[in-house]
């Protein structure tokens, strides 16, 4: 790119209640897995950013943790870092499970936005799977709730509509250089790339409130000879209870673990991966800052 034309760059902030289709959303904007999908609840818990460069404009996606009344530590941290990813963004993008409708989540997350000055946009997520009358009521009702600039109605899943909400954010970038080469597509590092899909079949698996409890941590990445990946991980959970459900019976549940993440990381980093798992109880890691750190969380006190 000569150095004479104009770029654009600036932060869009995904925010909403949890299983809205945040994550959905960020990988349909940008066109590749950066961001774990599963059907439970709070299973984004940090800031995940993904890059869109379009023409002169660069955009990059925040996918927030979903917000929610929190309850402990973790949760603390969890909303904090989604309302200050809001307070980051050039543009924020509420985006509502429009199955769901109107609750009183989404009016708290309202009365919470309103106090921004920044651009608003509404998308109607999942459109899909609701006539056309019920959305048209559920934009007019919460336009009248928040004045916002634009609306959007999309389908995460199918990738409808979502060409018109990145070419809206394109106009709305502010001037300035390009934060991230043309090809980038996160900012993730590999190692917590690596982290967070063998959470997301940690998730997937184990049907018990026990992957709130969990935490997964790259240990080792290392490149081999023949350039494939060498990745060591340690599932961390906070009680031995824990660890034998994480196992499984002759540890049947943590090899299928390791099995699917292997499969979808050798996917996405397009070279062998092997992958070595181990399960560690750390009873009080939901209270270590250091583990926090890891995740991109701030402590709170």
């Amino acid at each position: 790119m000569t150095n004479n034309i104009e770029t654009k760059c600036g932060f869009v902030a995904l925010v909403g209640a949890p299983n809205a289709g945040k994550s959905t959303l960020l990988n349909a904007l940008v066109g590749t897995k950066v961001s774990i999908v599963t059907h439970k609840a709070q299973t984004t818990r940090t800031q995940v950013r993904g890059v869109v460069t379009l023409d002169q404009s660069q955009m990059i996606f925040v996918d927030t943790p979903g917000i929610f009344k929190p309850k402990r530590r973790l949760d603390r941290a969890m909303v904090h870092s989604a309302w200050s990813g809001a307070a980051d963004a050039d543009v924020l993008a509420l985006i509502i499970d429009c199955k769901k409708g109107l609750n009183d989540q989404i009016e708290e997350l309202i009365e919470g936005l309103s106090d921004y000055k920044q651009p608003k946009v509404l998308i109607l997520n999942k459109i899909d799977q609701v006539e056309r009358s019920t959305l048209l009521a559920l934009s007019q009702k919460l336009n009248e709730k928040l004045n916002f600039d634009q609306t959007f109605m999309v389908s995460a899943l199918k990738g409808d509509g979502v060409k018109d909400f990145v070419d809206y954010c394109a106009e709305a970038m502010p001037v300035e250089p390009w934060h991230f080469p043309e090809d980038h597509l996160t900012d993730l590092t590999l190692a917590l790339t690596a982290a967070e899909v063998t959470r997301e079949k940690l998730f997937l698996r184990i049907h018990e409130e026990i992957p709130y409890a969990a935490t997964v941590e790259t240990e080792q990445f290392k490149t081999q000879k023949d350039g494939s990946y060498r990745i060591q991980q340690v599932v961390y959970v906070s009680r031995d209870g824990h660890k034998k459900i994480v196992l499984g019976k002759n540890g049947q549940t943590i090899k299928k673990i390791g099995e699917e993440s292997r499969k979808e990381l050798s996917e996405i980093f397009e070279t062998k991966v092997h992958l070595f798992l181990f399960v560690k109880v750390r009873e009080k890691w939901a209270d270590d800052p250091s583990r926090y750190r890891e995740m991109g969380l701030e402590f709170p006190q």
